[in-house]
Order: C-alpha cells, then structure tokens, then sequence
C-alpha cells in the first residue's frame, strides 16, 4: 500500500474507525465486552485490512458527535451520512449504502402527502442532527422541528402525543407500526439517506483510494454480503454503481 496513503488515513499506524451507535442498522449489534458489529465495522475493518493496519473502533452515541469531533483527532474515517451542512468540514465517499426516511402520522391523520406536512401549526418529532433532520431543516420551512436526543426518543414523543408527526427512518417507522400497530407511514419518503465515508477535509489521495475500495467492495459483493450477515436485507438499499 501506498505510504501516502496510509500516512493520510492512518497516521497513528492504526485506523480509528468512527462508529455512529444510533444507527442499529449499520451497528446492529454488541457484544457482552462491548465489541460492536454491523455493515459499518465490516466495511471499517476491511479498510484497515487494505491498508495493512490494525483497526480500532470508536464509538459515538450520535452522528452528530462524530461530525463535530471532526477537528479532535478521535477517528480517522467516520460512519456517517452525506449532508451539505457536515461538507464544510467533511469530505465524504461514494455511498456504500441508503436508508430511506418517512413519516409517520396517527391512522385518523388528515395528511396524505409529503407536502401536507410543511405547514404552520405541525410539529415534527426528529432525532437532531440526524441526516434527515439536516434535509428537514432545510427543505421544511413552515412546520416546527421538536428535536430529540436519540431515535427512540423522538418515537416517545410522537406516541406520547408531544408531535403530530414522526420522521424516522423507514425501517425504524415499520417495526414501530408492526410492534404497536401506532400509526400510518406516509410513502413516498421524503428523503434517502446517503450512508458513506467521512475523513477531515483536504486529502485528495485518500478520497480517491477510499471511493475506489468501496466501488469495489460494491460490485464484489462484500457490502451486500454483509448486509445479509448482519440480518438488515430490505433495509439497507445498495447504489446503483
């Protein structure tokens, strides 16, 4: 492997590896030692392994918690979604995955439509700084945003009744409408999220080596074979490359 390459993703000769535990899609599981595992370890774990350096996870409560520690030398490559606010600070990858996000209203709801949503008066239970509270934040300008610190508990406020709408991740929404039976999704979504690589601005060489090993660990097949090894089939969606 290239020493300029490994300089610029691995500089402490080992490759931390940014993990966003919020996400159990992509971080489906841990162990009694506090081992994680998922489609993102795989994928961290395998980087390393091309650069021939050991691989170290670190673990965040929130994607959010990543991008913010950009600048503290915590990770070298983090697990987080494309977002044109984390761009200022963040160069990301090609996606590796997609995750579509919906709403969700009460089964007696007059909205139909996406659209019927943004309007004053509605409030919508997120999970802040998630990537689909960055796109809502920008593409919803009339409705109210209640944010919240985790996934889970943005559900508990829209089943408590705090919001007339949840967005969620779509996986997320249908285990919440085949456990509770709660509410009704609204489809289409209204955003996918875009799943990829993120490492502090500025290095060109390693953007480049990064998009080719994933474009490759696409059409391989590794990705979608970890998908199916970590139960997330139907979803985790795979680009089109």
């Amino acid at each position: 492997m290239n020493k300029v390459v490994i300089d610029a993703l691995a500089p402490t000769g080992v490759l931390r590896v940014g993990l966003n535990l919020s996400n159990s899609l992509l971080v489906s599981s841990k162990a009694n030692d506090g081992s994680v595992y998922g489609v993102s370890p795989d994928i961290g774990q395998r980087i390393a392994e091309e650069l021939g350096v050991p691989c170290e996870l670190v673990s965040f409560k929130s994607p959010g918690e990543i991008a913010d520690s950009v600048d503290q030398d915590l990770w070298d490559i983090g697990n987080i979604a494309v977002e044109p606010e984390r761009a200022m600070s963040i160069d990301f990858s090609v996606p590796y995955a997609l995750i579509e996000a919906n709403f969700m209203v009460c089964r007696d709801s007059p909205f139909v439509f996406n659209k019927d949503i943004d309007k004053a008066g509605v409030r919508i239970a997120t999970f802040g700084r998630s990537a689909y509270d960055l796109w809502l934040d920008k593409n919803f300008t009339k409705a109210t945003m209640v944010r919240y610190g985790s996934i889970d508990q943005s559900h508990e406020g829209f089943k408590n009744g705090k919001t007339t709408v949840l967005s969620s991740l779509k996986p997320k929404l249908i285990e919440e409408v085949l456990a509770n039976d709660t509410g009704r999704i609204i489809e289409p979504p209204f955003t996918a999220i875009k799943q990829a690589i993120g490492i502090k601005k500025g290095s060109i060489v390693a953007l480049i080596f990064l998009n080719y090993l994933l474009i490759s660990l696409l059409k391989t097949g590794f990705i979608a074979a970890s998908i199916e090894k970590h139960g997330v089939v139907n979803k985790l969606g795979i680009p089109d490359i």
